[in-house]
């Protein structure tokens, strides 16, 4: 997972879905009568002649509507238009560049103390205190955005540079030079007027959920089966959902795994019901049977009376929920988290990233994988065969092996730090490409399941959080720090490899996660245990279409249950829970039942993401969806060269990098057509 900063990036990489002239970053009264605007209008046009006419009709109504009475009268306005306004003769540029050489330096030092007021909650520190959790609310770009209104910078901006639709962006986007596509990403850092009172609770929800996700954990050398036995090593402890899904994955190589996935599967449907004792989470001292919901005490083995977990999960997210509502009054063309994640931060609208999804659910191809599936497992599919990793080359390695590999080789996070030019080189980086890329990426060792952390301004680092243990990095840790070392690279090649810093970054998170997807499909390989099987290519694309068909199906389910907090915004703790069980068995009885036969399964409901991130599971499936698309085009080329030209594009819209980065737009049909020909080889 990347994990950015609250502010900048998402204004950065946003398209506002305004109309030229529309009031669209404040809910307060216009301060600027119509009058002025046209006066404004018609003196700049006189002053700098027809050629700028366009621009001026479009940047001054849009500063208009962000001006507020504290900003000053409209005799003030007008005053400051015609001093602010550059021609564009070189003026404009310098203008430009300055801001551009501000906005990095002040977003970018923002964002440094921020990631080291966050080190005791991310990091593997020891205890963390209470003044740590206090020390993590600060954010002081809560007022930065604010600020930079109220002393006219942002004024200064918009009078000058004109915000564009994502409709208009699409359209005139193949069509813009670089410098063209700078000024446009400089205009929507203001394209709302967010209070910082409002900043500040969004970030303070996110934190707040995150803590609790990043902590959750579940003893497994503390269950009980059936016979009261415990089936998991001593020491096993993993966070809630990844540790369990990463667990229930391995077990597919042991022999007699399959009663230990289907505790597993016992285990997620306790925590999504809520049903799960609230002791016994990250508790060595008591033993807890999930079949039937016994607590008993780990030293005397009596039982012991446990209460279930109150409605935690779901507190946590109608926090986030009712923090970035917070938002809606605010941005009047995108008046729902939901408009604004898709058509402003992912720049795709949500129709399409649904139709893309739904093309692979619905794909007369999901029943034949899934018969292959069965047939490989011997057995009738389980619910928890959406996870199944068989496809995979690793699904042929034993978990103990790899993870004797792994540990290994990398004891701690310094030899992992030292191992980064080598697996660079590994993946096709010239020395001096790799010496340098290694250089701009720090490993730390994370709290939780690990993420990365780019920087933003270039003198500065990225950070790789992975979780390495007291005997070194297990095979899982390992399989995620490279998938962070994705995002990892490509937060350096978009920020120091970059001509415009305005343009640092990927369309949406969903393009970060394939470069990701495509380090982390060869953790065996730069492991040196590739093997050599005739249907590789084969078995690739079965377990991305899988994968794609698992998560897209979580997708829909952190879509619907947005939805639906929106429709019933007074909604308590308990009901969002009813509510997210419902949508579960829906999408699940739409997609999955005709493939797996059986009905109303919940396990599509417990991804954590779905708590602490707000909608950001669709960049999963999405993320597959545009690695294997690029990943084909990269068929036969060079990884590396290939990865420095897509990444150089930055953050232009979605549709205009994949066209440059492969010739044709965003498609699933690489994929399908991908998968039927190997469900028919290996058939």
């Amino acid at each position: 997972m990347m994990i950015t900063g609250i502010l900048f990036p998402i204004a950065f990489h946003a398209a506002a879905g305004d109309t030229p002239g529309a009031i669209s970053v404040g809910r307060t009264a216009q301060a600027i009568p119509a009058e002025t605007v046209a006066s404004v209008t018609a003196e700049l046009v006189k002053r700098h002649g027809a050629e700028e006419e366009a621009r001026i009709r479009r940047c001054v109504p849009r500063a208009a509507a962000a001006w507020r009475a504290d900003d000053g009268s409209a005799d003030q306005f007008t005053a400051f238009c015609l001093e602010q306004f550059q021609p564009d003769d070189g003026s404009l540029d310098r203008l430009a560049d300055r801001f551009e050489l501000i906005s990095e330096q002040l977003y970018g030092h923002l964002h440094e103390m921020n990631r080291l007021l966050r080190e005791p909650l991310d990091l593997d520190q020891g205890p963390i205190m209470p003044l740590d959790l206090l020390a993590a609310r600060i954010n002081l770009g809560n007022h930065l955005q604010d600020d930079l209104f109220a002393n006219k910078v942002a004024f200064a901006v918009l009078v000058n540079l004109p915000v564009y639709t994502l409709d208009e962006m699409i359209e005139l986007g193949p069509g813009w030079n670089r410098r063209e596509w700078a000024r446009a990403r400089m205009a929507q850092v203001f394209a709302e007027r967010l209070p910082p009172e409002v900043n500040r609770g969004i970030g303070q929800a996110f934190l707040e959920s995150d803590h609790y996700i990043s902590t959750y954990n579940i003893r497994m050398d503390r269950l009980l089966d059936g016979n009261d036995e415990k089936p998991f090593p001593e020491g096993l402890r993993l966070i809630t959902h990844w540790g369990l899904r990463d667990e229930l994955k391995s077990q597919y190589s042991e022999p007699d795994g399959l009663a230990r996935q289907r505790m597993i599967q016992t285990v997620m449907e306790r925590i999504i019901r809520q049903e799960i004792p609230a002791d016994v989470i990250d508790n060595p001292d008591l033993l807890w049977a999930p079949d039937d919901n016994r607590v008993t005490d780990f030293a005397t083995a009596k039982p012991v009376e446990a209460e279930r977990e109150a409605d935690e999960r779901y507190a946590n997210l109608l926090k986030i929920f009712h923090a970035v509502r917070q938002a809606d009054p605010w941005s009047p063309d995108q008046p729902t988290f939901i408009q604004r994640r898709f058509e402003r931060h992912r720049q795709i609208p949500e129709k399409e990233v649904d139709r893309l999804l739904v093309s692979i659910l619905s794909s007369p191809e999901a029943k034949l994988v899934g018969q292959l599936v069965s047939e490989r497992l011997g057995r009738p599919l389980e619910p928890f065969d959406i996870w199944y990793n068989g496809f995979a080359p690793r699904g042929s390695h034993r978990e103990e092996d790899l993870d004797r590999l792994t540990r290994e080789r990398y004891p701690d996070v310094a030899a992992f730090q030292a191992d980064l030019p080598v697996i660079l080189g590994k993946l096709g980086f010239s020395d001096k490409d790799a010496d340098f890329l290694a250089s701009k990426i720090v490993v730390d060792d994370s709290r939780g399941v690990g993420h990365a952390s780019g920087a933003q301004r270039r003198e500065d680092n990225a950070h790789l959080r992975t979780r390495v243990g007291a005997d070194g990095m297990d095979f899982k840790g390992y399989n995620i720090a490279v998938h962070e070392f994705g995002h990892n690279v490509e937060q350096v090649l978009t920020l120091n490899r970059i001509d415009h810093t305005m343009l640092q970054g990927v369309p949406n998170t969903a393009f970060t996660e394939a470069f990701a997807f495509i380090f982390q499909d060869r953790d065996l390989e730069l492991l040196g245990l590739t093997e050599e099987d005739p249907h590789h290519q084969h078995l690739k694309a079965l377990d991305n279409f899988w994968s794609v068909y698992e998560i897209g199906g979580v997708a829909l389910v952190d879509m619907g249950v947005w939805h639906w907090m929106y429709d019933h915004p007074e909604a308590t703790p308990a009901e969002l829970r009813e509510a997210v069980i419902e949508i579960s068995k829906d999408v699940w009885n739409r997609y999955y039942a005709p493939v797996f036969g059986s009905r109303d399964e919940i396990l599509l409901g417990v991804y954590s993401h779905m708590i602490d991130a707000g909608l950001y599971l669709p960049d999963y499936p999405m993320g597959h969806i545009i690695a294997f698309q690029v990943e084909s085009y990269m068929e036969g080329k060079n990884i590396a060269e290939e990865m420095k030209r897509m990444c150089a594009q930055g953050s232009i819209t979605p549709d205009a990098w994949m066209r440059g980065a492969t010739g044709s737009p965003i498609t699933t049909a690489p994929l399908l057509e991908a998968t039927r020909k190997a469900v028919e080889t290996l058939k």
